[in-house]
């Protein structure tokens, strides 16, 4: 079964189409979340090893396709905005817009749904267009060369074995992305009890 899937995957790195697939998965990834970007530009790493992909190609078309789907969803947030405001991952890319600005779409990147959410609130708010392509232009670069060298390392550990290696690259970006979701976690919860503790009655009987 195992060398079933290897011949599939080595097929599919070895195709002239790769690099297509690679910008569109990566584009409709912007506003469609289900899309699994991520995994395809780690896999497409992890053969860029073996020499079946090119590396800073991977890199380059992955931020070139991410990249575009985040304008498309910044658009489409910018259009429809007024109907999507109230849902709960859209509030929570609102409060932390308005905390940390732009810097927050670099963040949101790397949170599973946070991108999309992010991208739509920005252009729902009238986010500065200039301002969000300087950010996006940041985290989809970061985005792509994070998740090419996870597959690259993983790869490289097991250069004689690439789906373990390629297990191992998706096992590091679980890690990173739960830890990511813990520390997220944690640091709500902190501030949901201080809030509770700040509305508390002061008793001012003697």
């Amino acid at each position: 079964m195992s060398h079933a899937i290897l011949d599939l995957l080595q097929q599919v790195m070895s195709s002239p189409w790769l690099y297509v697939a690679l910008f569109a998965l990566a584009l409709l990834d912007g506003f469609f979340p289900i899309v699994p970007a991520e995994t395809s530009v780690i896999t497409a790493g992890v053969f860029a090893v073996t020499g079946q992909t090119n590396l800073v190609l991977v890199i380059v078309v992955a931020a070139l396709g991410a990249f575009a789907g985040d304008h498309i969803s910044y658009l489409i947030g910018r259009k429809f905005g007024g109907r999507l405001r109230e849902r709960k991952a859209l509030v929570w890319a609102r409060n932390a817009l308005a905390e940390r600005g732009g810097l927050v779409l670099v963040v949101a990147r790397y949170i599973p749904g946070g991108r999309t959410a992010t991208t739509l609130t920005m252009g729902a708010v009238r986010h500065p267009l200039r301002s969000f392509t300087f950010f996006d232009a940041i985290a989809t670069s970061s985005w792509a060369v994070y998740s090419a060298l996870i597959g690259f390392f993983g790869g490289m550990a097991f250069e004689n074995d690439p789906i373990k290696g390629l297990l191992l690259g998706l096992g590091i970006a679980l890690s990173i992305t739960a830890i990511v979701e813990g520390v997220r976690f944690i640091r709500k919860k902190r501030a949901a009890t201080q809030d509770s503790a700040e509305r508390l009655p002061v008793d001012t009987s003697v």
